[in-house]
């Protein structure tokens, strides 16, 4: 594969997940995984809260004028 080329996510994901299965074993990718998924599910909750307090008037006014 050349450098500038890409391969499809499917075949990225399991390739990533066959390495570090290899590497550090089912348990520890599993750990690895779900501190990837948690600081995500961190992200969203921070954007929810910052959602909250907008008021959507004002914000519609002050992008659309």
């Amino acid at each position: 594969m050349k450098p500038s080329e890409y391969i499809n996510e499917e075949e990225l994901f399991n390739k990533a997940i066959r390495l570090l299965t290899e590497k550090l074993g089912t348990l520890e990718t599993s750990r690895f995984l779900s501190i990837a998924s948690r600081k995500r599910t961190e992200s969203v909750k921070r954007h929810r809260q910052w959602q909250s307090g907008l008021n959507k008037e004002k914000l519609f006014k002050d992008i659309f004028g």
